[in-house]
């Protein structure tokens, strides 16, 4: 069989640590927010790409487990590790966000979906981006994969797919563009690690 499917277990550590951070209480918080933020409108709909996060996670993670061993380790360690950074970084330094309207606009499915989306994450433990960072790391690992650079509509809907999620955290205000640059920004040192070293050096 094929190797490294062990590094799912990494998933037993960093949901319990999730929930635990988010639902623990702090004296102190910094609140993270940004003039972009007010300008950015709000838009339940953008809650079924923010939710499609999970999907993503796991189809990027089988497909590439499946067809390219190599992305496949590339993908696990820099995302892992990425997540891991942000936990650390939560302890260490606990945000949170104002952003979320006190009443939804409208009364629709979007709408029932964000209620127990909010209900069951705080909008607590927010910069960087988990969502965002986890995101830009498979757009980057997938662009750079065997299997993306044979199928150009894969290679695009790899990195697309990513970009509509981290804009739909902004607009169903899950976080402040702060957190999004961020946890953009944190796929960069994986990427000269992984693709700008010299090539008997890589992963």
């Amino acid at each position: 069989g094929r190797p490294y499917l062990w590094y799912q277990c990494y998933w037993l550590l960093y949901l319990p640590w999730f929930f635990l951070l988010d639902n623990a209480p702090r004296a102190r918080y910094t609140l993270i927010h940004c003039a972009l933020d007010d300008v950015i409108p709000f838009c339940e709909w953008f809650v079924l790409p923010y939710c499609s996060w999970f999907l993503l996670l796991a189809a990027a993670l089988l497909f590439l487990w499946r067809t390219d061993t190599t992305s496949y380790r590339r993908l696990c360690l820099a995302m892992f590790s990425g997540m891991t950074f942000c936990l650390l970084l939560y302890m260490a330094w606990p945000t949170a966000l104002s952003l979320r309207p006190e009443v939804l606009p409208r009364d629709n499915f979007a709408s029932a979906l964000l209620r127990l989306l909010w209900a069951a994450d705080t909008p607590t433990n927010v910069c960087p981006s988990i969502h965002c960072q986890s995101s830009a790391v498979i757009g980057l690992v997938m662009w750079h994969s065997a299997p993306a650079s044979r199928r150009r509509a894969l290679r695009w809907a790899s990195v697309l797919w990513p970009a509509l999620i981290c804009a739909s955290t902004v607009f169903v205000k899950q976080h402040s563009a702060v957190d999004v640059a961020w946890g953009v920004a944190l796929a960069l040192p994986w990427y000269l690690w992984f693709y700008r070293r010299p090539r008997r050096l890589r992963a």
